[in-house]
């Protein structure tokens, strides 16, 4: 009799298991930055003579191809461990225009994905922009616009910057903002630079500001190679970004980035040590584990073996693009970042 009520417990126990465990639908968001992906025609408004077939790089067709094809092998692996379809969500910086971005799109790599662009051109001298690619089987675009950012002056040599992208849409039925940033670089001096950088970050904080005042509860991603660590004062001081969840209150924005920064882990080599310049910050609402919608789950830096560098001055780091103006046939200087969410999926219902 003992016997049999052990096994009737147990076989309740085994039920009551597997009644209470769980199904999620995952969406992947991640950010690249693409390292100088530029055509081979000539812009006569930006500075890209470098960058062209009698530039001082001789940046032709066979090599802007082969760029093309180096990341588009990233960008179809990021992920992929968690969503065979990879990011949902790719905000990317160092684009020369739409046309390298639909070059992108159609390689072989990626065109079942059927990415759609948000891009718009911006006023920074050297013509690189930021840009949003979307599976449209998991997100839809209501609404985009281009963020212009003044920089102080004495911050910079140059006049203009990177704009930064904001768009509208829903991920999967439910609303979020997604912000893409490149803010401006540390050339002449980290010190010098850094009110421009702030200046970015203000320009961010404000809109999402004006957001939030219309909706309390708004879903935010920031995204981009902010050219600041998670602890620099652009991004811990001005948006404000939290580096531990219990710390982060209604309307606020966390950090998934800043622990791993302090455990000297990061995305690009910058004087010979590990930035963590690539980020993707969220806001209060992503980060309850028991709601309906998506939750924030895990972030993740995507490095391979063949993304680093194996041999001289920067052997260990990620396997940029150029040695100089020599073509080092590498993939990026930057590693990229991307966070996992998930969601409950109901009872008879299936994923995406």
């Amino acid at each position: 009799m003992k016997k049999m009520i052990y096994l009737f417990f147990l076989l309740v126990s085994c039920l009551s298991a597997t009644a209470q465990k769980k199904e999620y639908k995952t969406a992947v968001i991640s950010f690249y930055n693409l390292e100088n992906l530029y055509d081979t025609v000539d812009n006569p408004i930006t500075n890209d003579e470098e960058f062209l077939p009698i530039g001082v790089r001789n940046y032709n067709t066979p090599v802007y191809l082969d760029k093309l094809n180096k990341l588009a092998t990233v960008i179809s692996q990021i992920g992929k461990e968690v969503n065979a379809d990879g990011p949902a969500l790719l905000g990317v910086a160092e684009v020369e225009n739409d046309t390298v971005l639909k070059d992108l799109v159609r390689h072989k790599l990626l065109e079942k994905r059927n990415y759609k662009i948000v891009h718009y051109d911006s006023r920074d001298i050297r013509g690189v922009d930021v840009g949003l690619l979307y599976n449209p089987k998991y997100f839809t675009v209501d609404a985009s616009d281009k963020l212009f950012v003044q920089l102080p002056g004495g911050s910079k040599d140059a006049y203009f910057t990177r704009d930064i992208l904001w768009v509208k849409g829903k991920l999967d039925g439910e609303t979020v903002h997604i912000y893409v940033n490149h803010w401006p670089s540390r050339s002449g001096g980290e010190q010098r630079s850094a009110p421009a950088r702030q200046a970015a970050a203000a320009v961010c904080k404000h809109h999402i500001d004006s957001i939030a005042k219309l909706e309390p509860n708004a879903r935010i991603i920031i995204m981009g190679d902010l050219n600041d660590d998670p602890i620099n004062a652009s991004v811990a001081d001005v948006l404000g970004a939290k580096g531990k969840q219990k710390d982060v209150r209604p309307g606020g924005l966390f950090n998934p980035w800043t622990e791993l920064y302090r455990k000297g882990i990061g995305t690009l080599a910058y004087q010979d040590a590990w930035g963590l310049f690539d980020q993707i910050i969220i806001s209060q609402p992503f980060m309850d584990k028991e709601q309906a919608g998506f939750f924030f789950y895990q972030q993740h830096i995507f490095q391979r073996e063949f993304m680093v560098e194996n041999k001289g001055r920067y052997k260990g780091y990620p396997m940029r693009t150029w040695d100089g103006n020599s073509y080092r046939g590498g993939y990026s200087d930057h590693f990229p970042t991307y966070l996992v969410f998930l969601k409950t999926v109901k009872p008879g219902l299936k994923g995406f």
